[in-house]
Formats: C-alpha cells, structure tokens, sequence
C-alpha cells in the first residue's frame, strides 16, 4: 500500500476528519470521556474494528483520556487503510457521546 503525500493527508483531514491532526508522521486525535470505564470501553470498541481490517493504532489511556495516533508502519506513512481506521473510530466515539 503506498502513503500518501502531506498535501493528499492535509485535505482529506479538512475534508473529512476535522477532529484528527497531522505531525509528519501520523494522523492523531485525543478524547476526554467522563470517566476511566467509558474510555476503555471506547478502547475495546476499536480494537475490536481494528482486529478485524489488521491494522492497529499507537495509543495511550491516561484515567479518562485516550490518544489516538495512526500510521501505516510498512508503507512508511499514511496510508487509505489509516483513514478508514480514523472513521471507524470517528463512528464509535460518537456512540459514546
């Protein structure tokens, strides 16, 4: 799978993940729950999808915050299937709000 450019990754965030963020080398998002369970909750949901499409995220979990960051580590970049993995994380979290 081929990464995309800066410029490919900058306008589909505009266009399409206005929450997430770019640094180069991955596409990031943090989330404040209301409380510890419901962050892990949300952590469980998406390892869940990301199981399935086999592609994994970097993340921490700090009591009720989850960090988010997303690259594909073979394609040395950012990738389509990051993309797909942010919206599918998009999805879920707003299950929780």
């Amino acid at each position: 799978m081929k990464s995309l450019s800066k410029e490919e990754v900058i306008r589909y965030l505009s266009n399409k993940l206005k929450s997430w963020t770019f640094n180069d080398t991955a596409i990031r998002r943090d989330i404040e729950f209301r409380n510890f369970v419901e962050a892990f909750s949300f952590m469980t949901s998406i390892a869940l999808e990301a199981e399935k499409m086999d592609h994994h995220p970097e993340w921490i979990n700090s009591y009720n915050r989850v960090s988010i960051a997303l690259s594909t580590h073979s394609a040395k970049g950012i990738t389509e299937k990051d993309f797909e993995l942010a919206e599918k994380i998009d999805e879920i979290y707003n299950k929780f709000k």
